[in-house]
């Protein structure tokens, strides 16, 4: 039988678990909630699994709200957190070919990169959701104890990074060749290396892109991370309002 805990001593837990900096703090706040619990007859209680499912909650929020900003025309190009440039090991590319008139190439290739990501963005929803899933009841309590505000972002950059790159990387390479992005490419790469005396440079376009975009990714993650949890008014779902509440502590 699942062991229940009132609304007033969960919310002294979370903060304890938030502000705690070592574990002799985070036994502190076990304590606190132990030592409430036994004094309160508040009806309003839910079970350890019902937080933990509030959690849950909050990062899929804050997942879906991150893909669906950047999923929109320009959600990358016009962000410049997330923006994609020209590859960095053809940085020097691109300032030979602007400084000998070829700017506006440079610029046509550049917004195709983010163009693509932009219409690949979705493709990381599955993985994010899954990767959810999977995550134990330790996992959540470290990432509450953690007093960083990206921490559950954290941990989704750890376990999904190499599930996203190849869940995205065929959609990408379609949505580069569907945006004449690997023409355009090969057009800017062939002036260049036609260039006498400099060195060529190769790139592998769909895997830099593919990378790029899911750092952009979770730029945006973090940020609604953020949101959820200094904001109660981010928290729409019940469970969210049960759990942590609109509450001043």
């Amino acid at each position: 039988m699942q062991k229940k805990y009132s609304l007033t001593a969960l919310l002294i837990f979370f903060s304890s678990m938030i502000f705690a900096q070592d574990w002799s703090d985070f036994k502190k706040g076990i304590e606190k909630v132990t030592n409430t619990n036994t004094n309160s007859t508040s009806a309003s209680s839910f079970t350890e699994n019902e937080a933990v499912q509030a959690i849950k909650e909050a990062l899929n929020k804050g997942i879906l709200n991150g893909v669906d900003k950047v999923s929109v025309v320009n959600g990358y190009l016009k962000n410049d957190l997330i923006k994609i440039p020209f590859p960095e090991n053809a940085r020097k590319v691109e300032s030979t070919l602007r400084g000998i008139g070829l700017g506006s190439q440079v610029d046509k290739m550049i917004e195709t990169l983010n163009h693509a990501a932009e219409n690949a963005a979705k493709e990381a929803v599955p993985v994010f959701v899954s990767a959810i899933k999977q995550m134990t009841v330790k996992d959540a309590i470290s990432i509450i104890n953690n007093k960083q505000q990206d921490a559950a972002t954290q941990f989704l950059q750890r376990t999904t990074t190499e599930q996203l790159v190849i869940a995205f990387k065929p959609s990408i390479k379609i949505a580069l060749d569907k945006l004449n992005a690997t023409k355009y490419w090969s057009d800017i790469m062939t002036q260049y290396n036609r260039i006498p005396f400099l060195e060529k440079v190769e790139t592998d376009l769909p895997d830099y892109v593919t990378r790029k975009a899911i750092s952009g990714l979770f730029v945006m993650v973090a940020q609604e991370e953020a949101k959820i949890r200094r904001d109660p008014g981010a928290r729409t779902t019940e469970m969210l309002k049960k759990v942590f509440g609109n509450v001043k502590l």
